[in-house]
């Protein structure tokens, strides 16, 4: 299949806004090349490096690009752009150079060509995800590597909110523990505890490529023999009692299962939640409370919070 690359050069302040036009015209995703990121502060206390080639990006503004299918409707689509981006001038926003060019990209070229964005990248005191194309050799005797291949599905293991999962996994999970991993997604907060040392490991997902993927991931991080992955509503006829559980999932899914969760720990077990944005958060700590939760740690990372609470005795 042939895809179309649709590049906008225009400014920051109207990236929101045309990634919205261009989400709306069926690109699945965007990419976005600010120079701002190549002179951007970034927390490297766990030793990461960001590999960005100044090349990839404009010397001026920003650029935007999306991929649509090449098909019949191709022109029609690119034009519907163009009309919905020249709209936003009515909302005073500043489009720059508001230059659109379209270029064809094949499958196979496009499938290959974001592995240059992704790099090993220590996520914690012993957390390294690295690519699966990657040679890696761990620069401590305890260093733990989790192997992922992003472009199975669910992205690198490096979001806020996955990196502050782990690192609240690696704070709590002694070796021995079971665990349940909710929402399980590609499997590598499963992969964590089970590098951990935990004795047995129950990754649940309801979306079953979700599962497909975990399994993968799973096994070729050679934890297959503690990790257990099954297609599950949360924790709907799960049993316990388990040690730790971990949630990766939006707050609003959380608040509605904190009971269960309670009911599957033992007694001072550990919930460790994270997906849950800024203004959430009270609303999530209410509800680990009222079920009995302890509040035992609230950690920030950009704009998102993870939750370590300890059921009581």
């Amino acid at each position: 299949m042939k895809w179309s690359e649709i590049c906008i050069h225009t400014t920051q302040e109207a990236i929101e806004p045309i990634s919205h036009i261009l989400h709306e015209a069926g690109a699945s995703g965007v990419v976005i090349e600010d120079p701002e990121d190549l002179v951007k502060d970034r927390d490297t206390k766990f030793g990461e490096i960001y590999q960005l080639d100044s090349n990839d990006y404009p010397e001026e503004g920003v650029i935007i690009k999306a991929y649509v299918p090449v098909n019949s409707f191709l022109g029609e689509t690119v034009e519907g752009i163009k009309e919905a981006i020249n709209g936003l001038l009515v909302y005073d926003f500043d489009l720059g150079a508001n230059k659109v060019t379209i270029s064809e990209v094949n499958e196979e070229e496009w499938a290959t060509a974001w592995k240059k964005y992704y790099h090993p990248v220590k996520i914690s005191e012993r957390f390294t995800i690295v690519p699966t194309w990657e040679t890696y050799e761990p620069v401590s005797t305890d260093e733990l590597i989790i192997e992922l291949d992003p472009g199975m599905a669910f992205g690198t293991g490096t979001h806020p909110t996955t990196v502050m999962s782990l690192q609240g996994l690696e704070r709590t999970v002694k070796p021995g523990d079971t665990v349940i991993d909710v929402g399980t997604g590609s499997g590598v907060l499963s992969i964590g505890a089970g590098l951990l040392g935990a004795k047995h490991v129950q990754a649940l997902d309801l979306d079953e490529v979700a599962v497909a993927s975990a399994r993968l991931n799973i096994k070729l991080n050679k934890v297959h023999d503690v990790v257990t992955v099954s297609q599950n509503n949360l924790l709907d006829n799960v049993e316990g009692p388990v040690d730790v559980v971990v949630a990766n999932i939006l707050a609003e899914v959380i608040v509605r299962f904190v009971d269960d969760v309670a009911r599957v720990l033992k007694p001072k077990g550990v919930f460790i939640t994270s997906g849950i944005i800024s203004a959430k958060k009270d609303e999530v700590k209410e509800a680990l409370i009222k079920a009995g939760f302890i509040i035992k740690e609230v950690t920030v990372m950009e704009d998102w919070v993870a939750i370590i609470a300890q059921k009581g005795e």
